[in-house]
């Protein structure tokens, strides 16, 4: 069976989809306008290299949604409804951790790596879960899609694309970080874990 296969979708789920993409549309601008572009420093290295992995992120998430789109399922069999509320879940779940975490950084939410002038170190909310997690909600996002889609099989693709993306921005993020804040940021890294708490 090739790797873009898909399976057969029901309306459900594609319904879910479409809930989670206009929520995350209203997030991201909701971020964007707390957000000052005024008073920031950023080097130019700085920014490209963010959006090197900002592009191969993007690069997982396409393709979890690629593919044509099956949607031959009865909407109301069980297959149709597990799969859309599990669809649901994941994608406002996902949604409403991307909105509390950039509501936490307020102003120091930014889509590149960089700080401010009177850049704080956010370490509540969220953050005081896991370091990253923003990049666990669009994970999960991702895996919402591939379910409502019928593309399960395609995150055997975009899973280790995403990985690999989100663990060199990460790094990259940190590293910006542990210039700025130092002894302070070390304490924080060694009393939170990246992505799964607790864990890593």
């Amino acid at each position: 069976m090739p790797l873009f296969h898909s399976d057969p979708v029901g309306l459900p789920g594609l319904a879910a989809m479409a809930v989670g993409l206009v929520a995350f549309f209203l997030a991201l601008m909701a971020a964007r306008y707390r957000a000052t572009r005024v008073a920031k420093v950023a080097d130019a290295s700085s920014k490209h290299a963010s959006w090197i992995w900002i592009i191969v992120q993007g690069l997982g998430l396409a393709i979890a949604g690629y593919g044509r789109i099956d949607v031959s399922l009865d909407p109301m069999s069980p297959k149709a409804i597990v799969e859309g509320l599990a669809a649901l879940l994941l994608v406002i779940g996902a949604v409403g951790l991307f909105d509390a975490s950039s509501r936490t950084m307020g102003k120091n939410w930014s889509l590149v790596a960089r700080t401010r002038e009177d850049h704080q170190l956010v370490q509540a909310g969220p953050f005081a879960v896991v370091r990253h997690p923003i990049y666990v909600a669009l994970f999960l996002f991702m895996i919402g899609m591939a379910i409502a889609y019928g593309h399960a099989r395609n995150l055997i693709l975009a899973v280790p694309v995403y990985a690999v993306a989100t663990w060199l921005r990460a790094r990259h993020e940190e590293r910006l970080l542990r210039d700025r804040f130092g002894a302070d940021y070390d304490a924080y890294a060694a009393r939170v874990k990246r992505f799964v708490p607790g864990v890593f």
